[in-house]
């Protein structure tokens, strides 16, 4: 085969490349999806996406009157949301850690102590008790809350739901921490226990 028909075969070979990348470019451009002004519907517990308007820093949630809010919380359904926290946290008394530290006593326990679990050093750095105030926010978005925390759990949108399981964690404990009184602001609140031991 002489050179003529070498370049007649590269010729060949480049020009389909060449046709190919025109269709793809044109189908590209014609067929250019564009995204819903809102989404159809929202699922439960999966983050949206950021986008360029919507700002990083997520919005401080107030917090909850505990004193008002605990003593009505729906027990029953806070039990049925902890079923979510079974797949990693254990919550009987003297169980043992899983992929998550036990919770038994979780509500006023200083953070990161529960002996035998290794936790992360984002968690390690910071033994402020965990307060019904600390756990609600925290139970929102964990990652948010405790950036680089090992727990991968997206979250409890719902205040109430939110309630509900503190109400019933709280119940999960030899000394249940008190729930404060009507109208305590949110310093009072997050305070440090007295009677911690």
């Amino acid at each position: 085969m002489d050179s003529w028909e070498w370049n007649k075969i590269f010729g060949a070979i480049l020009g389909t490349l060449i046709f190919v990348l025109v269709v793809k470019f044109a189908a590209d451009a014609y067929f250019e999806p564009t995204p819903p002004a809102k989404p159809g519907y929202v699922v439960q517990g999966v983050p949206e996406e950021q986008t360029a308007s919507t700002p990083t820093a997520p919005v401080e949630e107030p917090l909850p009157d505990f004193g008002s809010v605990l003593p009505t919380a729906d027990l029953a359904a806070g039990k049925e949301i902890s079923h979510r926290c079974e797949q990693c946290h254990d919550l009987s008394k003297g169980g043992p850690n899983k992929i998550g530290p036990n919770l038994w006593g979780v509500v006023g326990r200083d953070r990161a102590t529960h002996p035998g679990f290794d936790y992360s050093s984002a968690m390690v750095g910071d033994h402020n008790p965990w307060t019904f105030g600390e756990l609600f926010r925290f139970l929102k978005s964990p990652q948010a809350y405790v950036p680089g925390t090992k727990m991968t759990f997206a979250g409890l949108r719902s205040a109430q739901d939110r309630i509900d399981l503190l109400a019933y964690l709280r119940t999960q404990s030899d000394n249940p921490l008190p729930i404060p009184p009507k109208g305590a602001t949110a310093t009072e609140t997050a305070a440090k226990p007295a009677d911690k031991k």
